[in-house]
C-alpha cells in the first residue's frame, strides 16, 4: 500500500479498516488454501514419518533438480555459468561446492533475474519483504507454490500444535493496521477471512496492554503467532499486573530469537506452551520446534550449510547459515546468506518426538546482530546477561566501538544502581574491560517492520578485529 493510500486507510473508521483487511484475507486465502491444498497438507503430514535415507534421498535429487534448473533457466544464473566457461572454468553446477555464495545485494537491485525464464511474475504472487537493515526484496511464487507452502505451515506451524487454520487466532506483526500516532485502541484489525486478530506491535506501551489483553478475550482466539518481543511486552506487563489472559493453546513465535526469560514469561502469562519457528520470506530455510523442544528443519525448504570464517563448518559449530532454497526452484537463491548465525544438529540424531528430520541449534540472531571481543570473538547470544531477574523490562545492547558498550534499557519499579553495576559487571564477563554506558530510557524504538533487535553490532568496519573480516 503506497504512503497516499495508508494515511487514507488509516482515517477510515475501525469497522471500515477490518472489512478491507478481510477483503485482503479473502484474496490471500485463496491463493493458499485454494484446490490442492488439502492434498498437499496430507502429504506433508506422510513426510513427517519419513526415514534418515528417505529425506537424504529426496534431498538430494531436489538439490540436482534446482541446480540445472537455475543454471540453464534462471537469467542470473546462466549468465553467471556462461561468464566462467568463457574464461575456462570447467568446474560443474551439478555440485553444490562450485556455486558462489549469494549475497543480498543481487537479489535486492535485479530480483526479476532470479525468476525463471519460463515463469511469468505477472502471473505469480509477488512478496515484498520489509527488511531491517535497508536490504528489503521482492520475491516471486507461483500459485501452486504458495499453496504447497502454506499446507507446509499447516503441518507444522499448527498442526503440531494441536491447532488449525479453522481455529481464531491473533497475530502481532509489523504491517501499520493502525496509524502509528493513534493513542487509543482499537490497535488491532479483524480479518474475518483468515479468522484473524491482527494486532500492531508499535502500540505496546504499558498503558495500552489492558486493551490488548481485553481484544485478545473479546476475539476468543486459541492462539496467538507474535515477535517474542511483542508478546514478551504483554505478558510481562499481565503478570506485574496481575491481568488474567485468555486460556490459549499454544503460543508461536517467529522472527526474532526467543531468549530464555521471554519464554519463561509468556508460558506463565498465558499458561500454554510456547513454540519457536525459524523461516523468512525467502523461503531459503526454515524450522519449527516440536513438542519435545527441538527445533526441526524443514527439508523440503532447503539445502542448510553452516560457514564459519569464509569455509563450511563441521556440524555442532556455530558459524553463517547459508542456504539453497529448494522449494521455490521458479526463483531458487542458491547458497544464499541469509543475514542469521547459527548450528546445525547430526542428520542421524534421534529425537523423542520421533521425526526424523535434521536439528537446527539455537538461532544466535543476525550476523550484525553478534558482538566483537577485542581479541576477535565473535559473543552470540547475551540474553544470559539478563537473567536472574535484573529489574529491567527491556534492554538493548549497542555495540558502538570495540570497547564501549551503550545499554538502552527501561528499568522496573525495583531497579536501583545494585542492579545497573551488576548489569555492566555481566556484560565485561563476556566482553572483557569495555567501557560500558547505561542509558535510561522510557522505551525503545522497533524498527520499521515492527521488530526489536536486542542486540546490535554498530563498530565500523574498518575497526573490526582481522579475524573478523570475512564476515
Amino acid at each position: 500500500m503506497n504512503s497516499a493510500l495508508l494515511r487514507g486507510y488509516h482515517l477510515l473508521p475501525p469497522v471500515l479498516r477490518s472489512a478491507i483487511a478481510t477483503a485482503r484475507g479473502a484474496q490471500l486465502r485463496a491463493w493458499r488454501y485454494g484446490p490442492g491444498f488439502d492434498a498437499m497438507r496430507d502429504d506433508v503430514l506422510a513426510r513427517d514419518r519419513w526415514s534418515v535415507e528417505r529425506w537424504k534421498s529426496w534431498q538430494e535429487e531436489r538439490l540436482a533438480m534446482v541446480l540445472h534448473r537455475a543454471a540453464t533457466r534462471v537469467p542470473y544464473y546462466r549468465e553467471l555459468w556462461s561468464r566462467r566457461r568463457r574464461v575456462g572454468d570447467t568446474a560443474s553446477w551439478d555440485y553444490i561446492e562450485n556455486w558462489p555464495i549469494l549475497e543480498k545485494e543481487p537479489v535486492r537491485s535485479n530480483p526479476q533475474s532470479f525468476v525463471a525464464d519460463d515463469c511469468s511474475p505477472s502471473r505469480m504472487l509477488r512478496d515484498h519483504t520489509s527488511g531491517t537493515t535497508g536490504t528489503s526484496l521482492d520475491i516471486w511464487f507461483t500459485r501452486r507454490t504458495v499453496r504447497a507452502w502454506y499446507a507446509l505451515h499447516e503441518v507444522r506451524c499448527r498442526m503440531w500444535y494441536g491447532v488449525d487454520r479453522r481455529d481464531r487466532w491473533a497475530i502481532l506483526g509489523g504491517q501499520l493496521v493502525t496509524a502509528a500516532a493513534q493513542t487509543a485502541p482499537p490497535f488491532w484489525v479483524w480479518n474475518a477471512a483468515l479468522k484473524q486478530l491482527y494486532m500492531s506491535a508499535y502500540h505496546l506501551a504499558p498503558r495500552n496492554i489492558p486493551a490488548y489483553v481485553g481484544a485478545l478475550w473479546r476475539y476468543k482466539v486459541r492462539y496467538v503467532l507474535a515477535y517474542p518481543s511483542a508478546l514478551y511486552a504483554i505478558a510481562r506487563e499481565a503478570l506485574e499486573r496481575h491481568l488474567t489472559l485468555p486460556s490459549i493453546a499454544v503460543a508461536i513465535t517467529n522472527a526474532e530469537p526467543l531468549l530464555a526469560h521471554q519464554r519463561r514469561a509468556i508460558e506463565d502469562a498465558f499458561s500454554c506452551p510456547v513454540r519457536e519457528t525459524y523461516g523468512m520470506s525467502e523461503i531459503a530455510a526454515a524450522a519449527s520446534e516440536c513438542e519435545h523442544g527441538a527445533m526441526h528443519v524443514w527439508p523440503e525448504a532447503g539445502w542448510i550449510e553452516v560457514h564459519h570464517e569464509g569455509a563450511p563448518a563441521p556440524i555442532g559449530c556455530t558459524g553463517e547459515l547459508v542456504a539453497t532454497g529448494l522449494f521455490n526452484a521458479d526463483m531458487p537463491l542458491i547458497r544464499y546468506r541469509v543475514g542469521d548465525r547459527g548450528a546445525l544438529g547430526s542428520a542421524d540424531a534421534r529425537c523423542s518426538c520421533g521425526r526424523h528430520m535434521p536439528v537446527l541449534g539455537a538461532i544466535e540472531g543476525r550476523t550484525d546482530d553478534v558482538l566483537l571481543g577485542i581479541d576477535g570473538r565473535e559473543i552470540g547470544r547475551m540474553d544470559p546477561v539478563f537473567k536472574s531477574a535484573l529489574p529491567i523490562r527491556e534492554a538493548q545492547i549497542i555495540q558502538e566501538q570495540l570497547s564501549r558498550i551503550r545499554v538502552r534499557y527501561v528499568p522496573a519499579a525495583n531497579y536501583d544502581a545494585h542492579a545497573g553495576a551488576s548489569l555492566v559487571d555481566r556484560i565485561r564477563e563476556r566482553l572483557g574491560p569495555v567501557e560500558v554506558i547505561l542509558e535510561e530510557c522510557v522505551s525503545l524504538p522497533r524498527s520499521s517492520n515492527g521488530k526489536f533487535r536486542a542486540v546490535v553490532c554498530a563498530v565500523p568496519p574498518d575497526e573490526r578485529p582481522h579475524v573478523h573480516a570475512h564476515a
